[in-house]
């Protein structure tokens, strides 16, 4: 197809928790199923449904995210999608729903990305405990912004016959299109913990569950219908590439269950400038390659497995002599991981690596969540300092102590400063902010 013209739609909904990612998950299966190449994305600071979406569909899913990435940034990474025959993205949160101020492109609302690619939208809505009246939720959706079209409903959780007959009636009375309904099934919700859906690499049936996903849309949602919706809608060519400089040339990269949360628009950035990722396991007790010249643990969920990380004695020996001589960085899950000591839901201190004074604990929990906008006081590895970064914070932990000197000045999206500054001693840096885009080179 030409390049920019792959047809495409995005799967949003008013709210969280209405079943969008079960729609997503089975109409990916489904459309593989049938032979059609489909690039999954997904809008927003999200590294947990990616994982799902390439179980699913078999391909790397890439963020989309208006706030944090400039409009080049963002052309380039949908352009993923120019040798599928189909891309499929699902929205975060309300369709609509952001922060308060702009960020690079947008104010990071799934709306932004579907605006700027020409997407269609297809809605789901939990029609539980209404009938008609969803239809003017739908029609207040499809009317908000004259520039996102809404192509349609499905409608979710529905409660019988005469209930859908309702609902549909209602839909037609103000001309919504709907491609299907789903009834109320409790068996295929995914189970979810304090971040989010449990990581996809935690699920033994995972690949069976998914395949019931797909069995479940197609016997209830109009799939050819979906696909004719799908706009070749010219969107946005991306003019090159933007690939940031990366922070090292060999990269030892933790990847586990302790160690997962990672953006693949990062990495493949990454891979993209030439970089060799050298994956390593913690919770294995291995230690990063010896040649490597930088070491990044990305965030997870260190305080679930805090006793085998503190027990870890080789890959802690390692990481210690790795930093005598080259940088490490931590973000997050990482971040703590790299302290002196992490106290779990019941009260336990466990002994972390202890390259940073770094103490936190879970036993108090308190979210701390939002965009970021960090300028660099100290270098992550070769990030130098000064270099403005945006990012997303998401996490429950508190921290108890934090010697080390402050890596950063960071801000919210309203340009507040937060006290999670992340640290640095020598070599080692950290972070409880996720890095997702550069914004800037260091100011003159």
């Amino acid at each position: 197809m030409t390049r920019g013209m792959t047809p495409g739609l995005l799967v949003a909904a008013p709210a969280s928790g209405t079943g969008k990612t079960t729609v997503m998950l089975g109409l990916l299966r489904a459309l593989r199923d049938d032979g059609i190449a489909v690039q999954p994305f997904k809008c927003g600071p999200d590294y947990i449904d990616p994982a799902f979406h390439r179980a699913a569909s078999g391909r790397a899913s890439f963020n989309l995210d208006s706030w944090a990435m400039t409009g080049p940034r963002l052309d380039g990474i949908a352009a993923r999608g120019d040798d599928a025959d189909m891309t499929l993205a699902e929205g975060s949160m309300g369709m609509f729903d952001g922060v308060a101020h702009a960020g690079a492109t947008g104010n990071g609302a799934s709306a932004d990305v579907a605006r700027r690619m020409g997407w269609p939208v297809v809605l789901v809505i939990d029609v539980s405990g209404q009938a008609q009246s969803a239809a003017a939720t739908a029609l207040g959706f499809a009317r908000y912004d004259p520039g996102v079209r809404v192509a349609g409903v499905i409608l979710n959780r529905v409660a019988s016959e005469r209930h859908e007959r309702l609902a549909r009636s209602g839909m037609e009375a103000v001309g919504i299109r709907v491609f299907g309904a789903l009834p109320r099934r409790g068996d295929l919700t995914l189970p979810e913990r304090h971040l989010g859906l449990v990581q996809a690499i935690e699920h033994p049936a995972l690949d069976a569950q998914i395949a019931a996903y797909a069995t479940f849309l197609r016997a209830h949602v109009d799939i050819a219908a979906l696909c004719e919706a799908a706009a070749a809608t010219p969107r946005p060519v991306a003019q090159g590439t933007v690939v940031p400089t990366p922070p090292a040339q060999r990269i030892a990269l933790a990847q586990d269950a302790a160690f997962s949360f990672t953006y693949a628009h990062v990495l493949d950035g990454w891979r993209s400038a030439g970089v060799e990722i050298l994956p390593f396991s913690p919770l294995a007790d291995e230690g990063p390659a010896k040649d490597a010249d930088l070491v990044w643990l990305p965030g997870g969920y260190p305080e679930l497995h805090a006793g085998a990380l503190a027990a870890a004695d080789r890959f802690r020996a390692a990481l210690a002599l790795h930093a005598e001589t080259r940088p490490v960085h931590g973000e997050c899950g990482g971040y703590m991981a790299l302290g002196e000591g992490l106290i779990d839901a019941d009260g336990t201190r466990h002994r972390m690596a202890g390259l940073l004074g770094l103490v936190t604990s879970y036993e108090k929990r308190r979210m701390h969540l939002g965009y970021r906008r960090a300028t660099l006081h100290a270098p992550i590895g070769g990030i130098a300092a000064g270099a403005m970064l945006a990012g997303h914070e998401f996490h429950y932990s508190t921290i108890l102590d934090q010697p080390d000197a402050p890596l950063a000045q960071v801000v919210d999206a309203n340009a507040q400063a937060v006290p999670e500054t992340g640290s640095h001693r020598g070599g080692v840096t950290g972070s409880f902010f996720h890095m997702i885009a550069p914004l800037g080179p260091p100011a003159a």
